[in-house]
């Protein structure tokens, strides 16, 4: 298929491996597509390793490894991988303390039945003589075994006997086995590579250093498309919208190989545009219907060589139908016995004409390759293609075979007709433990769908045969899906053959229900398995699995492998008592566990499913956000939870707003905060924590830097708490976002605040809502505002700053060039704090975001406003909702904006303004090009003021959304607004 990097120049991607600790259970047992739809292709290591120091010690005091694995699915590169470190290393560019690298494949080993360390080291070097043993002990050596998952006897460390004689030829299995224990060649470095499945049969304790070889990013595929066509960046865009069009088969273009198979077809696809009877044929949106498509691209190189007359259709048929047969029951046999590489004796067995290998059809799927013993291997060229022609052949000799297939020429009871065969090939794909038939069965029940029929019939298929077998073979695979299990990787194989036969009822069912809220009542298994796969494939799953108000208990618990793999969860309102917290925690502790972020909010959880969770967050390193507002955890859950955290080295987010966690609870919190390093954001409002557990959370934070947001709004620390707050933030340099709303604060706690501002150089946010700060306290907070550099963000919302308060706050703001967003709602704020706060607006350049409204600042206070906006260039926002404005001050702002180029979002709900007001604004609306947001709800405006604005909208362009609710419009007036704004100004929306 092409595209690998030329030696000497391997991807970045090649040059950092991931570092990994073990084998994952999905790894071991799962074929390589379950792994990557699985992890929706995604790696979870974000440890990561060079290529030029993969043999080095990690650290001053380690050694360095004798036996590494590097693993990586079917396509990832890792030939490639050993290839250009080998041309590397020969160049002296990477691999420098190595004298000598011996590059064995499993597939030149394969070749000899029995083998000495000795005669394994002539194989590579020919002319080595007997020094060739010697350099090979003495000298650092490394051994590089590439391919492991092809060898031809699985490597047994149980049953081996011991071999420390180097001239001794024993079986190769054998061989390989003494060399990794170290019985043989100890002082080398051995080098494996696999896919993940097969390195499991190298023992854990032997191996020293295991990595993993990531797949393309998004970026990466976007460069592989633009390397495959250079010379077209149309046609790669176009490949890669194709690609992305379907998400099931965009998330295995993460496997190099596959994303350049799917680029040769849909390249191919594009510069041959299909004829008429095809044109309904593509883009191909299923896996079979892909592989259908590269089937006839390789057909139509037939005759294209040198001149060739184009074959006529009935050799074209006979050809594919012979290659299918040879090639066929290579494949299909080979994938019954695990075997991927051939030989020719392989060949001769099942009748593979060596003529047939030069065709260029059949060049397309078997590869030929020599071996250090001057023999041929034959190998697919990925082994999904080698999945697709077993299947063809099994499709093909299923209609006439008398006995099963599976049986390789051994006898068997009967079986006659296609529908028995799939049904054997069904079962036992079902009951294969590794996964090994899945893809095949995929590609089986594809050839029965009607795009593939239609694609490959007078050429493999016949034209309609499908027809007497779809609906019997999809009530077959539904059968499959057996009650009263959990969800396995077998039963959504069994969703993505369904896919394929283009029978996709039952997953649209449970889709529409997920986003009607109606999943509650869909619980049969068939319903459970499309959930599972749903949350692989779905663009909605994708982010965040949303599934508040659906899961029972059993829903749970039979969904639990699956849910392993998703990045978020979101579970929130299920009723979920502590039992389920057991089960939960059991898969949050799995060691495949790859959730970073799951929310259990209002559910029923007390300390004892708190506890169980706690037990997991010991030993789980995937979770980064863990959400468990209102549930009833108390001071027991939060001190389990906390005491987790002094261990715990990956949580970063916690939430346990309103769960009662007290004083006794805040205080575990802050011995958690005194030896975790890795929390950033902790809620906890609504918790009833008073001054003494506010003392000692401060305590904590004034040792603790890596705590960045901390929400302490609605409980009781009063000002005692607030002075002990203000004490650590003198010290504290970590806190950026501090929230105290509603907290029982009165001036005296506010100075003390205040004075820490002066100071603290960290804080970007404080939060001061609904307290009791009176115009006293303004004072304080008007000093820190002319000291203070960083503050961005300040909320002073439902406070008692009156106009004293407010406009001393105006003036600091005249001098403070930090500060962005102010809020002042609600605060008995009148017409001469807005004089104020407008003469500050002309002179300050940092303030992005006003907000004034609920306050009785009237026209007078709207037009100093108003009047500043001409001259600021730096407000965006501009709130003054319920803020007694009439029509004078909506015409002064009518002014500003036509002046006024910078403000975005102005808001005016619950004013006056009326017929008048309104024609101000739509007059300033014809030439204001930076509005985004304009909100007139409840301001008396008629159908006739309605109108005007609507109207205005036509030399507007920029304006994005308009509210126009509760003024008495009327129905009639409504539809011609409607009509206006869709005729003027199409891309706004209206509400009304």
């Amino acid at each position: 298929m092409g595209g690998s990097p030329e030696l000497g120049s391997p991807s970045s991607r090649l040059t950092s491996l991931l570092l990994v600790e073990d084998l994952m259970d999905l790894q071991l047992r799962e074929h390589d597509f379950t792994q990557v739809e699985a992890t929706r292709g995604g790696w979870c290591s974000d440890r990561t390793i060079a290529l030029d120091r993969l043999f080095l010690p990690l650290s001053r005091v380690s050694i360095p490894p004798r036996i590494s694995i590097t693993i990586g699915v079917a396509g990832v590169g890792k030939t490639t991988l050993v290839r250009n470190f080998v041309y590397l290393w020969a160049r002296g560019q990477m691999g420098k303390d190595f004298s000598l690298v011996l590059p064995l494949t499993f597939r030149d080993l394969n070749t000899h039945e029995k083998l000495s360390a000795d005669r394994l080291v002539r194989s590579v070097f020919p002319h080595a003589g007997e020094t060739g043993l010697a350099s090979a002990t003495l000298t650092k050596v490394l051994l590089v075994l590439d391919g492991l998952d092809e060898c031809k006897m699985p490597l047994d460390f149980s049953n081996t006997m011991a071999c420390r004689d180097p001239k001794k030829e024993i079986q190769v299995d054998h061989l390989i086995t003494n060399i990794i224990r170290g019985n043989l060649f100890p002082g080398v470095s051995v080098w494996v590579t696999s896919r993940p499945s097969a390195a499991g049969q190298i023992p854990g304790g032997l191996v020293d250093r295991m990595t993993e070889i990531r797949g393309f990013n998004e970026e990466e595929i976007k460069m592989c498309l633009g390397q495959m066509f250079p010379e077209d960046q149309v046609l790669s865009g176009w490949v890669l919208s194709q690609m992305q069009a379907d998400r099931p088969l965009y998330l295995m273009c993460a496997v190099p190989a596959f994303c350049q198979l799917v680029g040769s077809v849909l390249g191919h696809l594009h510069r041959n545009r299909p004829g008429l009877q095809d044109a309904e044929l593509w883009p191909p949106r299923t896996l079979c219907e892909l592989y259908s498509w590269y089937f006839r691209m390789a057909l139509s190189r037939e005759g294209q060589e040198k001149g060739k007359v184009s074959p006529r259709i009935e050799q074209l048929a006979h050809g594919c139908r012979k290659m299918v047969g040879t090639l066929g029951r290579l494949a299909f046999h080979g994938l019954v016995r695990k075997k991927y590489v051939f030989y020719e004796p392989d060949l001769k067995v099942f009748g593979v004409d060596l003529a047939l290998l030069q065709t260029a059809p059949c060049s397309c799927f078997l590869q030929r390759e020599e071996t250090l013993a001057s023999s041929a291997a034959y190998y697919f060229t990925h082994l999904s293609l080698q999945e697709f022609v077993a299947a063809a052949y099994y499709y093909s000799a299923s209609k006439r075979a008398i006995f099963d297939l599976f049986t390789e020429g051994g006898m068997s009871w009967p079986q006659l007709g296609f529908l028995t065969h799939f049904r054997s090939a069904a079962q036992r794909a079902m009951q294969a433990e590794d996964g090994r038939l899945d893809v095949f069965l995929r590609f089986l029940s594809g050839l029965l769908s009607p795009r593939v029929n239609a694609l490959l019939a007078g050429s493999l298929l016949t034209q309609g045969e499908h027809q007497g077998y779809r609906t019997q073979v999809a009530e077959l695979l539904k059968g499959c899906l057996r009650p009263n299990t959990v969800v396995c990787a077998r039963a959504i194989n069994v969703l993505h053959c369904l896919r394929e036969l283009q029978h996709t009822e039952l997953a649209h069912s449970v889709e529409e229900a997920m986003a009607s809220g109606g999943l509650a009542g869909l619980t049969s298994p068939q319903h459970r398995a499309a959930l599972a796969y749903l949350l692989q494939v779905s663009d909605v799953c994708t982010q965040e699995a949303n599934l508040p108000l659906y899961l029972s208990q059993g829903d749970l618990q039979s969904l639990l492998p699956q849910l392993l793999y998703c990045q978020s969860l979101r579970l929130d309102t299920n009723q979920f008592q502590d039992p389920m917290m057991e089960l939960l925690g059991s898969v949050l502790s799995g060691k495949d566990c790859r959730i970073q972020r799951i929310s259990l909010a209002e559910n029923q959880i007390s300390n004892k499913g708190a506890k169980a969770l706690a037990r997991s967050l010991l030993v789980n390193r995937s979770l980064t956000t863990l959400d468990l507002r209102s549930n009833s955890i108390g001071p027991q859950g939060a001190k389990a939870l906390a005491d987790a955290l002094k261990i715990n080295r990956t949580l970063a987010s916690l939430c346990l707003q309103s769960n009662r966690i007290r004083d006794d609870g805040a205080r575990s919190m802050a011995e958690a905060l005194a030896a975790n390093r890795t929390l950033s954001v902790l809620h906890l409002q609504k918790n009833s924590i008073g001054p003494v557990g506010t003392q000692q959370m401060a305590d904590a934070l004034k040792q603790n830097r890596s705590l960045k947001e901390l929400m302490f709004s609605s409980n009781s620390i009063g000002d005692g708490g607030a002075k002990a707050l203000a004490e650590t933030l003198k010290v504290n340099q970590g806190l950026k976002s501090l929230d105290l709303q509603s907290n029982s604060i009165s001036d005296l706690g506010v100075a003390a605040l205040m004075e820490a501002l002066c100071t603290n150089q960290m804080l970007l946010s404080l939060n001061l809502r609904e307290n009791s700060i009176s115009p006293e306290g303004a004072q304080d907070l008007a000093r820190a505002l002319r000291t203070n550099s960083t503050l961005k963000s300040l909320d002073l919302t439902a406070n008692l700053l009156h106009d004293q308060g407010a406009q001393a706050i105006a003036v600091a703001v005249r001098e403070n060039c930090a500060l962005t967003s102010l809020h002042l709602q609600w605060n008995f704020i009148q017409a001469g704090a807005a004089k104020a706060l407008g003469q500050a607006l002309q002179l300050n350049t940092s303030l992005t975001s006003l907000d004034l409204q609920e306050n009785a600042i009237g026209d007078e206070g709207a037009s100093a406003v108003a009047s500043a906006l001409k001259a600021n260039t730096a407000l965006t926002a501009l709130y003054l909702q319920v803020a007694s404005i009439a029509a004078p001050g909506a015409q002064a702002l009518g002014e500003a904006l036509a002046v006024n180029r910078t403000l975005e979002i102005l808001d005016l709900r619950g004013n006056a303004i009326g017929v008048a007001g309104a024609k101000a604004l739509a007059n300033a609306l014809r030439v204001n090009s930076s509005l985004r947001r304009l909100n007139l709800q409840e301001n008396s405006l008629g159908m006739d003021g309605a109108i005007c604005v609507a109207t205005a909208l036509s030399g507007n362009h920029g304006l994005r959304h308009i509210n126009l609710q509760g003024n008495h419009i009327g129905e009639s007036g409504a539809r011609m607004i409607s009509e206006a704004i869709k005729t003027n100004a199409s891309s706004c929306t209206v509400e009304m």
